[in-house]
């Protein structure tokens, strides 16, 4: 993991970003609350809030909340078992590629935090990349304004872990606080291990403004225990174990009409989902093996659930089920 960066930078170079925000379109252990909570649609859901026409803004609901996928960007990646399916060869990662329609040579992931409007709060679960990783991100505050939100009315962000790609967007350029008036909600064991980052350290992880993004946020921090009830009723922290030290998870909404918003617990739709025990390179910084038990856990229990998942890297925008394949023991991912 301490390529991370290195690994960033070089798919970059070869990014067609218009064909990944287009055509790809696009990206421990869950608790029981997660695994026994059904997300059945809600019979009388209300419609979601308008939002301007734009391709890089996706409006739905989760039970009676109005939620918006705002899309930041896409990453690439060559399929050179540098990042995914390490220890494997390229024709093993192909072979699951190909048998699900997507390019056999790359592995393309999406990049869309997510936004909720909940009563008089707005709730953004991670802020995407800003500058950190070149040209192909940094595209929520132009989402956001298509969208029709001031970045000054957000009042909570939930980080789900300290990667350049989820905190980048918590400061402008110059530093300052890019949501002056938003409580930022990190797990306490993933703020000691962002604060305990050297600048070397930190730019491994794509963080290059580490020092001015610790300052500024500082002041406006909820360092909060693993499982916490952060918005009661609303959003709950659910820890994701492995792929940092406090890479954490949030249920979002209450009853059956919920969403879990799972982080970086899996990166691709394809491969993180159907070879969940697979070592990738991010996962680097925590814990390979806890980190894909975790994962092959929550696809596990999400499935049985029925839970609705939101990931952050999968397909734009990256709401949908992880399912069964009947007669098998290989999980999929079902987009709406």
């Amino acid at each position: 993991m301490s390529r991370f960066a290195a690994l960033v930078s070089k798919s970059l170079l070869t990014l067609a970003i218009t064909t990944a925000l287009t055509a790809c379109a696009p990206r421990n252990d869950a608790s029981q609350a997660t695994a026994e909570t059904k997300a059945e649609p809600a019979a009388t859901a209300p419609a979601p809030a308008p939002a301007a026409a734009s391709e890089d803004v996706k409006a739905f609901s989760i039970g009676t909340l109005s939620a918006f996928a705002l899309r930041d960007g896409a990453l690439e990646f060559p399929n050179d078992n540098k990042v995914f399916g390490v220890g494997r060869t390229p024709e093993e990662v192909a072979a699951v590629l190909s048998a699900s329609g997507a390019p056999t040579d790359k592995i393309q992931l999406s990049l869309q935090p997510l936004l909720v409007k909940a009563g008089d709060r707005v709730l953004l679960f991670d802020t995407g990349a800003a500058s950190n990783f070149g040209p192909s991100a940094g595209k929520l505050p132009a989402s956001l304004a298509a969208a029709g939100i001031d970045a000054a009315s957000v009042t909570d962000i939930f980080i789900s872990h300290a990667h350049g790609d989820h905190i980048g967007g918590l400061v402008d350029a110059a530093g300052k606080l890019a949501f002056p008036n938003a409580t930022v909600h990190v797990s306490k064991p993933e703020w000691d291990f962002l604060t305990g980052l050297d600048a070397e350290k930190a730019k491994a992880f794509g963080i290059e403004n580490h020092a001015a993004l610790v300052a500024a946020v500082t002041p406006k921090l909820d360092a909060f225990a693993p499982e916490s009830e952060l918005v009661p009723g609303t959003v709950k922290a659910v820890a994701i174990k492995g792929h940092t030290p406090g890479h954490s998870g949030y249920l979002i909404g209450s009853g059956n009409d919920t969403l879990l918003y799972i982080g970086d617990a899996a990166h691709s739709s394809i491969i993180s989902v159907q070879k969940p025990e697979w070592v990738n390179a991010f996962d680097g910084g925590g814990d390979t093996a806890l980190a894909a038990a975790s994962r092959q856990k929550l696809i596990e229990q999400s499935a049985a659930s029925g839970q609705r998942i939101y990931g952050v890297h999968f397909p734009f925008p990256g709401v949908g089920k992880f399912e069964k394949r009947e007669g098998t023991h290989t999980y999929v991912w079902v987009a709406e």
